[in-house]
């Protein structure tokens, strides 16, 4: 069930940055199946977090809603499914 309200995300297209609108998230490294283990990150009152097998830096935008990514392909839609 924490899949369902747990925003995830992923980096297929290799940036090096992603902005994102939550501060507590499911990294996946890429779409299956070359994904890596799905980690949760939490950022605490810190404003940006690496991802310890990506490396992926997610920074937090208060702009973005909670499911919401810059760029938005990073954002994998089916966390949001119910």
């Amino acid at each position: 069930m924490a899949d369902k309200i747990v925003p995830h995300f992923h980096n297929d297209p290799g940036v090096q940055t992603i902005a994102i609108g939550a501060k507590r998230f499911m990294c996946i490294g890429a779409r299956p199946p070359f994904d890596h283990p799905h980690v949760f990150l939490d950022m605490g009152d810190d404003s940006e977090i690496v991802c310890p097998y990506c490396s992926t830096l997610y920074k937090h935008d208060a702009t973005l809603h909670g499911f919401e990514a810059r760029p938005p392909e990073c954002a994998l839609e089916e966390s949001r499914a119910a």
